[in-house]
Formats: C-alpha cells, sequence, structure tokens
C-alpha cells in the first residue's frame, strides 16, 4: 500500500490529508488541522504564512512515511525571494485594498474583453496580475528576484526547488490557455516581468 499526503490550504483553515492506497482499496485520513489567520498589518491584510507553513510540517509529521506530497491553496496570491532566496516579507491577502482601482488602469492599455481573449480568465480584482500592476512602484517589487505562489512558495521550501505549477499558475492572468505558456504579449504591455515566475511545470 502505497501512502500520499495531500496539503489543502482554505481561506481560514488548512488540513494534511494521508490517502492509502492499493489496486482494492482507498483509504482518506486527516492528519492534522490548523487555522489560517490573516494579520492585519500598516501595510494591509497579511498572510502569516510561516504560520502556514509550521502547520504543513507539522501534519507531515503526523502523516508519518508517505511517498509523496501534493499541495493545494486557494488562487493568486505569491510571496516574493530576493536573490538569496529569502522571502522578502509575508504575502499580501487577495482581500487588500492594494488593488481597488487598478483593474481600469489595466484596461486601459489593455481593454478587458481583449485581456479575456488573451487568457481566458473571469474578471476579479484581486487577479495576480493587477496585484503585481499595484506593487509595480514597492521596494518589495524592485528587489525581488523570484515570484512563487502559494502552493509553489510552501514546495519550495519543503524540497528547495522552485517551480510554477500550470494549473494554479492559470489564476494570475497571464496565461495564454491555447498555448499553455505565458502570454508574453499581455505581460509586455503591462511591464510584468516574467522572469520572475520559476519554470512552468506540469501538474504531478
Amino acid at each position: 500500500m502505497r501512502s500520499y499526503a495531500a496539503v489543502d490550504l482554505g481561506a481560514s483553515s488548512g488540513r494534511v490529508m494521508v490517502g492509502r492506497a492499493n489496486r482494492d482499496s482507498l483509504e482518506l485520513v486527516e492528519a492534522h488541522r490548523f487555522p489560517n489567520r490573516p494579520v492585519r498589518t500598516p501595510e494591509g491584510l497579511r498572510w502569516d504564512v510561516l504560520a502556514l507553513y509550521a502547520g504543513v510540517l507539522d501534519g507531515l509529521r503526523a502523516a508519518g512515511q508517505v511517498d509523496s506530497v501534493g499541495i493545494d491553496s486557494w488562487a493568486v496570491d505569491y510571496g516574493l525571494l530576493d536573490a538569496d532566496g529569502a522571502l522578502l516579507g509575508n504575502p499580501a491577502h487577495y482581500r487588500d485594498t492594494r488593488t481597488d482601482g487598478v483593474a481600469e488602469k489595466v484596461w486601459a492599455t489593455v481593454p478587458a474583453a481583449e485581456l479575456y481573449a488573451a487568457t481566458g480568465l473571469q474578471y476579479a480584482p484581486f487577479n495576480t496580475l493587477y496585484q503585481l500592476v499595484a506593487a509595480r512602484s514597492s521596494a518589495q517589487l524592485a528587489y525581488a528576484r523570484r515570484l512563487l505562489l502559494i502552493p509553489d512558495l510552501l514546495a519550495y521550501w519543503l524540497t528547495g526547488e522552485s517551480g510554477t505549477e500550470l494549473t494554479n499558475a492559470s489564476t494570475t492572468q497571464l496565461i495564454d490557455p491555447r498555448t499553455r505558456d505565458w502570454a508574453y504579449g499581455v505581460a509586455e504591455r503591462l511591464g510584468v516581468d516574467l522572469e520572475l515566475f520559476a519554470p512552468l511545470r506540469r501538474p504531478g
């Protein structure tokens, strides 16, 4: 029987599930559950990603020996790393107000219909694209050398390997669903540096 750990992170809680499977059976067990409490700071609403990581580690210890680990979380949010791979600050929460009014600025350069045609992603004011435009003049973004979406950030801390998982990256509004690659034209017109992202990787 093989065992698989699934890290499932939601907006208010996280859990680590263990699936044990063989040819005849599948068993699912919750190894650990922990809270996810955003923090209001002078800079805005932030995720306590270090507490989340601690919860993940506790869950994997409780899970015991497993054959692989997968991580799933809410979409669009990210952490920024410096040239040494250190996190530059707690990731902004998608409900932070920094993206208020940003969509209209984006649409002035790439109209909404054109943006949808290029990326196939439904409009939401907190899509990663709008967050990056909102952060354009920030010191954090200026010092950043790598951007990792939340599941990819935790996977990086667990393994030392960085990547951008494609299905989660589709929520950035920077992926072309036809090519399953970056929407280079959109990024260029809006001044988004795609070199910040780790290489795309397929699910699984």
